[in-house]
């Protein structure tokens, strides 16, 4: 559990079905602390000129749902920050890199950190990224129970209903959500290494003059799911170096995005998507506050918890070693990745284990951490726990220093590989072990 109050999308989700079958106002199902006529699903807030699709209503795709699309939420920063203090009247448009498309899609909102009652007061979504402007035949509204807006508690996520507007793989999907406010602290992903936009008031069917760039960070959105033919999707989950530090901004060149471009080689039926679930900074053992909880209590939510996962992929642990200059028992990290192993094998998912990275010459080096690193590696490489294993070590360490990364692959803080690192781990990864039958 990522929050005191349970994260329950999928009883909301479902209760969303239901009182919208009964024609009563959602909002009476997903919360019973609304301040106001603004809080209530189908109300008068966040009005606006976007019509739904007929018959999107609770419709059922033509094919399964998949993760096409993931960013692993955290705390928000200080109460002087912008996700600390939080939005009123205002409108966020995002960009959001799809793995697999499909002929629907919906998304998942995300108040698991918040304090209070979430308000989406509306919200759209159209192809292309959020600084071009939305094509009017291609925008369509987000319905939530049938109704335009919706109120999430604290703790919770929300799906959306099916939006029936066919999206390509490998493609931008904006997404756009007026938030009456005050939403409080926000629920973030702090590298999103994609540009977001403000505007105020409710600007969802807006052009993209009405917007200003924000900043680099996700906000509130927590996946996009797509209704796809592919076998299912595949969750990479780890810190930093899956979160793509390092990697260049607007790019999508993360090692999870260019495993993703290997995997829309193949045909769609041996497709999978792909969802990071990635956090810098985030620790196997501890929570880090703005970095999130700790890798062990997000699993369910970040991992267990995802569309249509056949696979993981765990890469993390550099930070707990690092961060402790020697005094970290090796044995305290592989117990946790037996937990991982064991919850997603009594769920049906593989995993595949992936080898620490070289941190040789990075700030927090120290060779008590090296032999730390050392022992774990050993471990994942050689104790069939896994279903599989990518050896990302031997991938990115120097021949001359094995402690360190290769100098082509360090962007100079000798701990996160540049793009052409991140390529490198992309091509390591064996599709087959992630992504088959």
């Amino acid at each position: 559990m990522r929050h005191p109050t349970t994260r329950s999308s999928l009883v909301l989700m479902l209760a969303g079905l239901l009182t919208a079958a009964l024609s009563v106002p959602v909002a009476l199902a997903a919360t019973e602390n609304r301040s106001g006529p603004e809080a209530t699903s189908g109300g008068d807030a966040g009005a606006h000129t976007v019509a739904p699709e007929r018959g999107t209503r609770g419709s059922a795709p033509t094919a399964p749902w998949i993760g096409s699309w993931a960013a692993a939420m955290t705390p928000a920063g200080a109460a002087g920050t912008i996700s600390g203090a939080g939005f009123t009247d205002t409108t966020l448009r995002q960009t959001t890199h799809l793995s697999v498309g499909g002929d629907s899609l919906r998304l998942r909102i995300s108040n698991d950190f918040g304090t209070t009652a979430l308000v989406i007061g509306s919200a759209a979504v159209s192809p292309g990224t959020a600084a071009a402007d939305p094509d009017p035949n291609q925008l369509r509204q987000v319905t939530f129970g049938g109704a335009t807006s919706v109120t999430i508690p604290a703790g919770a996520e929300w799906v959306s209903d099916p939006v029936q507007l066919a999206v390509e793989s490998d493609s931008d999907l904006s997404v756009s959500l007026y938030l009456p406010g005050p939403t409080g602290p926000a629920s973030i992903h702090s590298l999103g290494l994609a540009t977001s936009y403000r505007a105020d008031g409710d600007a969802t069917s807006s052009p993209a003059d009405a917007y200003e760039a924000l900043d680099t960070s996700r906000y509130f959105l927590a996946g996009v799911d797509t209704s796809s033919n592919a076998l299912g999707s595949v969750v990479f989950f780890g810190d930093s170096i899956t979160d793509g530090y390092a990697s260049s901004d607007d790019a999508n060149l993360r090692y999870p995005d260019q495993v993703a471009d290997r995997l829309l080689r193949r045909p769609e039926a041996l497709q999978c998507g792909v969802l990071n679930s990635g956090i810098s900074g985030n620790r196997v053992l501890e929570d880090t506050g703005t970095a999130g909880i700790s890798a062990l209590a997000r699993f369910e939510d970040d991992v267990l918890d995802q569309t249509g996962v056949r696979s993981v992929v765990l890469l993390e642990g550099i930070n707990d070693i690092a961060r402790t200059s020697g005094a970290l028992d090796p044995a305290s990290l592989i117990a946790v990745y037996r937990q991982f192993t064991q919850r997603a094998h009594d769920q049906g998912i593989r995993v595949v284990g992936a080898t620490l990275t070289p941190f040789g010459g990075a700030r927090k080096y120290n060779t008590a951490g090296e032999q730390d690193r050392q022992a774990v590696n050993f471990w994942i490489r050689t104790s069939g726990e896994f279903d599989a294993v990518i050896d990302f070590d031997a991938v990115l360490r120097d021949p001359a220093d094995p402690s360190r990364l290769k100098p082509r692959f360090d962007p100079g803080d000798h701990l996160h590989p540049n793009d052409a690192g991140y390529a490198a781990m992309a091509d390591a990864v064996n599709l087959q072990d992630i992504c088959s039958r």
